[in-house]
């Protein structure tokens, strides 16, 4: 027994020692199993298939880039003529209405009878008219037959003229019968007029925008009733800086974005230039008519405007492709020993499938054009396919790109 302990210690420590083995075993395999994900994750394990291209020399379209407001190019807000009780309104909001259609009506029935007596007394009037008319015919037929007897002595000279002066009084009645009868048309015509007004018509074609009081409510010659817009063609207002307006000519064209319509540029001109610069900011107010005939446009709707100045310029272009980002930061990827390294750039403005490069990398570089965007800094890149130095071909004139402008601005 006493031979057995040593025997079992020695057992025991060998177990002990073991056991250690084992766990130090399993901890290096841990480690290196770590190892061999972080060397994953920085892109030793990873080969991305791409295309390459070069930094190229092209021409971008000058241009400004502005914000500002839709709004209708004509706006009204139909107001009556006359004083009264608003009684029927035919129009909600949003509602088309066509020029001369009856949109309110005011109560009339006070005018009503103000008409009907103007007619009866302009009636009295013409028969006063009538009645001095055939007096004056009677005073005429004395006054001769009073000639006659006068130049045959007959009758003495005193009767021939009060047969003058009867005859002058009812031509004096007779005048002033028509001036009553003037008076009383005249009036008449006033408050006809006053009639009509109460009914109040759309002095345009457009869309009611607003309604401003509701039926019943009193109104007076200076209130609103409805507000019209029409959205044929909208019109922005924006301020151009001084050192531009020099190159800003009536009939430029500009492109408009909303981002109502994320993505479908709207085509526009400059219709308007302020020949007078704000003295606090040394801008100049442009205005800019964007046709509308679909009517998808709304007023106050935020825009983006990009006018053409109709001039080129030099430019350094890379294909958009090319361009990624990381974070906020704009760049490209270049190949270094066969593994895909970023390059940050700042970045200018689109032009169609083209991005103007301010500064970062020169004309000429080589770099990841298509599969750009999958690439991790260190990934092992293969080149499938290598771009002209000059660039796609049918882009070109007299060895520069020129692309067209886009609506899209990602100055950055």
């Amino acid at each position: 027994m006493a031979k057995l302990k040593p025997i079992l210690g020695i057992a025991v420590l060998i177990a002990i020692a073991v056991f250690f083995g084992l766990r130090v075993k399993e901890a290096g395999e841990v480690q290196q199993a770590a190892a061999k994900k972080a060397a994953g994750k920085k892109g030793g394990a990873r080969i991305v298939t791409v295309s390459t291209g070069q930094v190229r020399a092209g021409q971008m379209r000058q241009d400004i880039l502005l914000t500002g407001a839709l709004r209708p190019k004509a706006q009204v807000e139909v107001t009556p003529k006359a004083t009264g009780r608003v009684e029927k309104i035919t129009h909600q909001l949003g509602d088309f209405v066509k020029q001369g259609e009856l949109v309110a009506v005011l109560e009339d029935d006070e005018l009503q009878q103000q008409v009907l007596r103007a007619g009866a007394s302009l009636r009295v009037v013409d028969a006063s008219a009538r009645q001095r008319k055939a007096e004056l015919s009677n005073a005429e037929a004395a006054l001769q037959r009073s000639a006659s007897l006068l130049k045959e002595g007959l009758i003495p000279r005193t009767e021939y003229e009060t047969r003058q002066t009867e005859n002058e009084v009812v031509k004096a009645q007779l005048e002033l019968t028509e001036a009553q009868r003037g008076q009383a048309q005249a009036e008449l015509q006033e408050l006809t007029i006053r009639l009509a007004q109460t009914k109040i018509y759309a002095p345009m074609s457009g869309f009611v925008a607003k309604r401003h009081i509701d039926q019943g409510a009193v109104v007076t010659a200076s209130m609103p009733i409805l507000t019209l817009v029409n959205l044929s063609t909208m019109v922005t207002q924006a301020n151009v800086p001084e050192h531009e307006v020099g190159k800003l000519r009536v009939g430029n064209a500009a492109t408009i974005e909303v981002d109502a319509f994320a993505g479908r540029p709207f085509q526009g001109r400059v219709a308007r230039i302020s020949p007078v610069l704000d003295p606090a900011t040394r801008t100049a107010t442009v205005e800019v008519e964007i046709p509308n005939q679909e009517g998808g446009l709304r007023a106050e709707m935020f825009a983006r405007v990009r006018l053409d100045l109709g001039a080129n310029r030099e430019a350094v272009l890379i294909p958009r492709e090319s361009l990624v980002y990381r974070g906020t930061q704009p760049g490209v990827f270049l190949i270094e020993r066969n593994r895909g390294t970023f390059r940050a750039i700042e970045t200018g403005q689109t032009l169609g499938t083209d991005v103007e490069v301010l500064g970062g990398v020169a004309i000429g570089t080589t770099i990841v054009t298509r599969g750009a965007s999958m690439l991790r800094e260190g990934d092992e890149v293969r080149v499938t396919s290598q771009g002209s130095p000059k660039g796609d071909p049918s882009r070109m004139t007299e060895g520069k790109a020129t692309s067209a402008l886009t609506a899209r601005d990602t100055t950055r």
